[in-house]
């Protein structure tokens, strides 16, 4: 898996997989996007029965704060607060009978809700 970084936090930054970059840049292409600027935001919110749950969203171009990882082609955005929580993980594509979609392997969690879609750290 190739990797480059935008700038020195990204030591730890999330890792992706060639399978999730592959359906990311595929996605990214879908909407037009040119793949050298644009990227895919992983970031962490308030919510869920475990207190915080990841959100994933195409951006034009990163924050200046933000630490900016590259994988497979596909550039990750990642900004300061949701580092904190998510740093070290890795970023994967499941397809499957029970549904497709992006999933997050997080080595911070401490709990997870039942269903998988929040946690806490």
């Amino acid at each position: 898996m190739s990797s480059t970084t935008a700038n020195a936090d990204a030591d730890a930054a999330v890792e992706v997989t060639e399978e999730a970059a592959e359906q990311a840049l595929s996605l990214l292409d879908g909407e037009g996007l040119d793949t050298s600027e644009a990227g895919l935001r992983l970031f962490v919110q308030q919510g869920g029965c475990a207190g915080l749950s990841y959100g994933m969203r195409f951006d034009h171009e990163p924050e200046p704060d933000d630490t900016v990882t590259e994988h497979e082609g596909l550039r990750i955005f990642v900004d300061p607060a949701s580092m904190r929580y998510i740093e070290g993980s890795v970023l994967d594509f499941e397809g499957g009978l029970q549904g497709a979609g992006f999933h997050v392997e997080n080595p911070n969690i401490v709990s997870e809700c039942g269903c998988g879609e929040s946690f806490r750290t």
